[in-house]
């Protein structure tokens, strides 16, 4: 089967996911619940309950994720993770690294606000919908063998409703609520789409908590297009972990992190010969012309800055018809000269002195 591009699918069902039609909205000040009509009735199966949670460690359910791709980790394997790229997740589940957003810090780590406010989401859902809900202390995996490596753990059932059978509860800061400006972000639909064919369900709701004091209810259907091209991608990323083989990288500052702590310390006066590989010189010449790209747009972007910085003159602000711009003084600071003080006593070095471990730097040596 060829894959389905899942940007390309995203477009297409924009309306359906997300702004879904609304036949009798419910509207509050902080609530809008979109109702759609039902899709076509798909035969159901049921998961298997791999592990119970209930009593399990957080090292040990870390342990069991590793064994296959839960639903949080369904976009950054088909690569449309807002903050975590293929490669890092595939470093995640080979042992290589542990979690980056799992491992932030309690009081500061949008993980732990999520989790400590997930109660208060599904209580509020429950007030407001009239749908009742329980926990799913499961690790649950698909039905299929060859789907097997296909795991999920649901926020809640929801109980006795033939229109909506999960809950997903979600919470966004300042910035996460960003990607909720237009509905349901395209990596949330691919986490509840993953849920949805692990479990056969028809439906889920998703209720997301918006910088704290906003809430709002979708609803997202099984779509058997998207869960196809969903399990395309996975499969070919299990393919990945299981063959050791790393993905290509993207973009992405986690992609950068990931490289830096795959490949942390270069061997001394090593040197890789690559002038008969095709690809990388094709790669190599890409980058030279993206340097070049940068190197001119840069420049434009300096010019009209100067021109405009030439037409503000003492003023601190310039209104635009689309927009403004400010150009203030910032406040005078003292810092301390570090250099100096040294100089005058080198003795403090050895007392406070602390060693920074490098790090690798990509440098363009010359261009032929």
């Amino acid at each position: 089967m060829n894959p389905i591009a899942l940007n390309h699918i995203a477009q297409l069902r924009q309306t359906k996911r997300a702004t879904v039609k609304v036949k009798t909205p419910i509207v509050t000040n902080s609530t809008v619940i979109h109702k759609t009509v039902k899709p076509s009735v798909v035969q159901s199966s049921t998961a298997k309950r791999l592990v119970n949670t209930k009593h399990l460690s957080h090292e040990k359910w870390l342990e069991v994720r590793q064994q296959g791709i839960g639903s949080s980790d369904a976009a950054a394997a088909c690569g449309i993770h807002p903050y975590l790229s293929m490669l890092e997740l595939w470093m995640i589940k080979t042992g290589r690294m542990t979690s980056h957003i799992d491992d932030s810090i309690e009081g500061y780590s949008p993980l732990y606000w999520g989790n400590t406010l997930e109660p208060m989401v599904a209580k509020y859902y429950q007030a407001h919908t009239g749908n009742k809900v329980r926990r799913v202390n499961a690790i649950l995996q698909h039905p299929d063998p060859e789907q097997h490596f296909m795991l999920a753990n649901l926020d809640y059932a929801i109980v006795g409703s033939d229109e909506v059978q999960i809950l997903e509860c979600k919470t966004a800061g300042e910035h996460g609520a960003k990607l909720w400006k237009h509905g349901v972000p395209l990596y949330v639909t691919c986490q509840v789409q993953h849920q949805l064919a692990v479990t056969g369900k028809q439906a889920a709701h998703i209720c997301v908590l918006l910088c704290g004091h906003e809430a709002k209810i979708y609803k997202v259907e099984r779509d058997e297009q998207l869960i196809n091209s969903i399990l395309w991608h996975e499969r070919l990323f299990w393919q990945y972990v299981i063959t050791d083989t790393p993905p290509t990288p993207d973009h992405s500052e986690s992609a950068a992190r990931a490289l830096q702590q795959l490949y942390p310390k270069p061997k001394a006066a090593s040197k890789i010969d690559l002038t008969e590989d095709d690809g990388a010189n094709k790669l190599f010449a890409q980058l030279l012309s993206y340097r070049d790209d940068m190197k001119e747009l840069e420049e434009r972007h300096d010019q009209i800055k100067h021109q405009l910085q030439s037409l503000m003159q003492d003023n601190e602000v310039a209104v635009f018809d689309t927009g403004a711009i400010s150009w203030k003084r910032s406040k005078d600071s003292v810092s301390l000269d570090s250099k100096a003080l040294l100089k005058a006593q080198p003795e403090l070095l050895a007392q406070f002195g602390k060693t920074r471990e490098g790090s690798r730097r990509f440098v363009i040596l010359n261009d032929g």
